[in-house]
């Protein structure tokens, strides 16, 4: 389906009141209520034929060039204030100004429902048309991107259902440049990702937000499921030692971009290994000697120990003595697993 632009233009017959520049304010004031009232048209513009003046546009309901339709105590208090010169104005309303949703209510079969919302990833907006919409995703997709450029310039839908272990779904471009790098900001943090090969849901920022309030700095955070940050970059910048992996090797590259553009890349041990091994190994490495003294930060008192995960070797200390109990809590929300542990030093 193409769209038709011009089919939107409304043309209004309007009166107008040409008015010294220098008395436009307190023509404003007397005439409140009775200029044109509608969004993102402003009532006060250029007159065309002299610098010095300007039109101020009437509203649609003066219907004659007499003014019969405004008190006579406003056009008595206006003509002490000017000569009043009323003249024909033609304003038009076209496909620019009107909403998406408008515009789509227009040009889609009645009874078919008016996408109103989409997710937005940086420059990306996602939309989720299925179904009977799926004829007219072309031009719904130029709309939303036509009334949300620049701050959107890629539109796309996705494909099929979700097939892949990573959880990332395929996706089509329907209009905009074909870029799927982007960055995201969420309380406080900067995520940089590609989002045709990661997975991303910006719909969990409260939840997100929610989880991340419980953790305390020092606290050990396991995430089983990490992606590319969205728990681990803010426990992290919170004073947390994050252990994070993720099965998806993309989703890992992006972790560490993450950390290093947040500034949190020593706070943050990141693996790529199934998750049921990932933690098993981790079990092992956590049940350790730690050093009693209290004043010791957990980075440092766990800096030293080991885990294998595809070539990532995390040194370890054997000549610590005293033990450590651990206590763990499990979240598992939003698509993620994370164990938070509190490290309780013995008494010397």
């Amino acid at each position: 389906m193409l769209l038709d632009e011009s089919k939107f233009d409304l043309r209004l017959k309007l009166w107008a009141l040409r008015i010294p520049s220098k008395l436009c304010k307190v023509a404003s004031r007397i005439l409140n209520g009775y200029l044109l009232d509608k969004p993102r048209v402003k009532p006060i513009t250029e007159d065309p034929s002299c610098e010095t003046n300007r039109y101020m546009i009437l509203s649609e309901r003066i219907q004659n060039p007499d003014l019969s339709d405004i008190p006579e105590d406003k056009l008595n208090e206006l003509k002490v204030l000017c000569t009043i010169e009323v003249v024909p104005y033609l304003l038009t309303l076209g496909y620019s100004y009107w909403s998406a949703d408008h515009v789509l209510k227009q040009i889609l079969p009645d009874g078919v429902e008016v996408p109103s919302s989409f997710e937005t990833i940086g420059h990306i907006a996602h939309l989720n048309i299925t179904g009977e919409l799926l004829p007219y995703k072309d031009v719904i997709a130029k709309v939303i991107y036509d009334k949300n450029y620049p701050r959107i310039k890629t539109i796309v839908n996705k494909v099929g259902s979700i097939t892949n272990e990573f959880r990332v779904p395929k996706f089509e471009i329907l209009v905009g440049k074909d870029d799927m790098v982007t960055e995201v900001k969420q309380y406080r943090a900067t995520f940089k990702l590609d989002y045709s090969l990661v997975y991303w849901n910006s719909r969990l920022e409260h939840e997100h937000m929610r989880l991340v309030s419980q953790f305390r700095p020092g606290q050990i955070i396991c995430d089983m499921f990490c992606g590319i940050g969205p728990f681990a970059i803010p426990a992290a910048q919170k004073g947390c030692l994050v252990y994070a992996n993720d099965l998806n090797p993309d989703s890992i590259h992006y972790l560490k971009i993450n950390a290093k553009i947040n500034k949190v890349d020593d706070n943050i041990w990141a693996y790529n290994m199934d998750a049921r091994k990932f933690i098993s190994q981790l079990m092992e490495v956590l049940v350790l000697e730690i050093p009693p003294e209290p004043n010791v930060p957990v980075l440092k008192a766990t800096e030293e120990c080991s885990m294998q995960a595809n070539g990532q070797t995390m040194p370890q200390n054997e000549g610590l003595t005293g033990k450590t109990s651990l206590s763990w809590f499990y979240h598992f929300s939003c698509g993620s697993a994370i164990v938070r542990f509190n490290l309780h030093y013995p008494c010397s």
